[in-house]
């Protein structure tokens, strides 16, 4: 290999290294934004519906569901956006708005307090209202 193509590959190497820590970058950010938000979310839902039911989970669950649909039909269709703003809306931001792991851990303390109608509501009003959710998102974003 010549010197002027190992200069040259090194140059595509460090490239390719500074778009990835670039977009890196940006999940990191849109993930703290997006965890923010969801905590101040679920607080106001909880202060307004109390803390009997996860409803702050399912609540940014369901709402993350929708704006994801919305995203994925203006991202995939309707927009042409770099990777770094996919990245940061959709892995970043709405990434950690949602949050499975906590509904997990809720539906599991809820079991384990013997409370099983409960946990049964929670999986069945998670999955079944995310899933109507991204679609009613998928819905609105094609008709505009």
């Amino acid at each position: 290999m010549k010197k002027s193509e190992k200069k040259l590959k090194i140059l595509h190497i460090n490239m390719t290294l500074g778009l990835i820590l670039v977009e890196l970058v940006v999940i990191a950010v849109g993930g703290a934004l997006g965890a923010v938000l969801r905590f101040l979310f679920s607080k106001g839902v909880y202060a307004q519906l109390g803390g009997n039911f996860p409803y702050g989970t399912l609540s940014v669950n369901v709402l993350g569901s929708f704006f994801i649909g919305i995203a994925f039909i203006l991202f995939t269709e309707r927009l042409t956006l770099g990777a770094e703003t996919r990245s940061f809306i959709l892995i970043g931001f709405l990434g950690a708005f949602t949050t499975f792991s906590t509904f997990s851990l809720e539906t599991l303390l809820l079991l384990q307090e013997g409370l099983l109608i409960k946990a049964a509501w929670n999986v069945l009003l998670s999955i079944l209202l995310c899933i109507f959710a991204t679609w009613g998102g998928i819905v609105l974003a094609r008709s505009l």
